[in-house]
């Protein structure tokens, strides 16, 4: 029996990352990661031609057999299609309205039907799913927070991408109160002093009481968010990832308390397969079982 593997590939707008998983096991195979920079501003030609190249080196190490690919892309994008609708977003300006599935078939000469997408937050929250911190739930919240707030639904074992980042909240947009950029307006407005982002907040944490006071309003202000998300879809776990998911033991105790003093018991879990967690969601979409 052949064992079956697939090509995971995460895409962002300054990398692509490519790497095999057994689907088995639901793990990355030793050795076969590979990455490279790529300039999203770039041509179609170059652009392409760059997800080709590393595509190619990561599949050397598979041997013979049907070769499969699942790509976790940022969006605007038809999944089911492979065409880019990414326009005023500063990246892949050279692929709009471009059959990328079509494309990368013909370069690397791969059936169309064994190249599948799924959106970046989505193949996050699918790689928890399958085989990370989430394996066997069936509501899932995944919220990916960083420089930008991302956000995807698992309900009833199938995973979207939820768009949540301009839902309405507090004075503004939720991305406004859960991203780095609060946390440093944040401690400005509170002590007059600038930082880089929420890695020198945790350092100070235990010595500043204005980086203390960021951090539990921060929990406070997730809390409040998550309230009607988890009541509306019934959601049993919620996967945090991104760079801020490091700073979790200090934001976590008002977080937990304030979703438990409205009644809330949902498991908040980080995640468990952290950068891993998109090539392998992007992968297990070529797993015929799951589809």
């Amino acid at each position: 029996m052949e064992k079956p593997v697939a090509l995971g590939v995460d895409i962002g707008g300054s990398h692509i990352t490519a790497a095999l998983v057994d689907l088995e096991t639901r793990t990355l195979m030793k050795d076969s990661i590979k990455r490279s920079p790529v300039d999203s501003q770039e041509s179609k030609e170059v652009i392409l031609s760059a997800w080709c190249d590393i595509i190619d080196k990561a599949f050397k190490n598979m041997g013979n057999g049907a070769r499969n690919v699942g790509i976790a892309m940022p969006g605007p994008f038809n999944y089911s299609e492979g065409i880019s609708l990414i326009k005023d977003q500063d990246k892949f300006k050279a692929l709009y309205q471009i059959n990328v599935k079509e494309e990368l078939s013909k370069r690397l000469d791969i059936p169309t039907a064994h190249i599948h997408f799924i959106n970046d937050a989505a193949g996050f929250l699918q790689g928890e799913v399958f085989a990370g911190a989430a394996k066997g739930n069936a509501n899932v919240l995944g919220l990916t927070l960083g420089t930008g707030l991302g956000s995807s639904l698992c309900l009833n074992h199938k995973t979207f991408d939820a768009a949540l980042w301009n839902s309405e909240f507090l004075d503004g947009i939720a991305e406004d109160y859960l991203s780095t950029r609060w946390f440093v307006k944040r401690f400005n407005q509170l002590s007059g002093k600038v930082v880089a982002g929420v890695k020198e907040l945790v350092e100070i944490v235990e010595t500043d009481h204005h980086a203390t006071m960021v951090f539990m309003e921060f929990g406070n202000n997730l809390a409040k968010f998550l309230i009607p998300i988890i009541g509306q879809h019934k959601i049993d776990t919620v996967i945090i990832g991104g760079n801020i998911a490091q700073s979790f033991n200090a934001f976590a105790p008002e977080l937990i308390a304030t979703l438990k003093g409205n009644g809330i018991e949902t498991e908040i879990k980080i995640s468990e397969l952290k950068e891993h967690a998109a090539l392998i969601g992007a992968a297990s979409c070529c797993d015929l079982n799951l589809i």
